[in-house]
């Protein structure tokens, strides 16, 4: 089977788009340390400068994630294992192939049973419906691979 890499969000920004992003995302982390160097020595530091310097570092290095391609959700299924990636913040999951012992189809979320006993959910939600039924194929044809059980549950067709 050949590597499938399947992004779940299907909006890409252009090169362009990207480049502000970074250039926003470093002008909001510049202002949170001039922010921060500058209010730091006046005598009312209160709570209100905490949560704007934070939340102006956190938008910031967001942006510059986002502008690197860092935040995107994808599904990788290649031979041997996925690769889930489900929050644009978080770290992706990798299942091998020998760890599932079931995948079970939903309309719009699929559960990957573990041989451990965990679970974990992706859902898709209704913002882009056409990667249901790619995602779909290319884990019906892992599973017949690699011999896991697939089921599909309330599929319309």
């Amino acid at each position: 089977m050949e590597n499938k890499h399947i992004p779940l969000d299907f909006k890409s920004n252009t090169l362009f788009v990207r480049i502000l992003q970074v250039i926003f995302g470093f002008a909001c982390l510049a202002v949170a340390i001039f922010w921060i160097v500058f209010n730091m020595k006046s005598v009312q530091t209160d709570i209100s400068l905490w949560i704007t310097t934070l939340l102006l570092i956190a938008f910031g290095l967001y942006q510059v994630l986002s502008g690197f391609g860092k935040t995107r959700r994808f599904i990788n299924i290649n031979g041997n294992d996925i690769i889930l990636k489900k929050n644009a913040l978080l770290p992706g999951s990798k299942f091998d192939n020998i760890d599932i012992k079931k995948i079970e189809l939903f309309p719009l979320n699929i559960i990957f049973y573990m041989k451990n006993g965990r679970k974990t959910i992706l859902r898709f939600g209704i913002n882009y419906p056409e990667v249901i039924n790619i995602v779909k194929d290319a884990l019906k044809e892992f599973s017949e691979l690699n011999n896991i059980e697939f089921d599909i549950t309330n599929d319309p067709d």
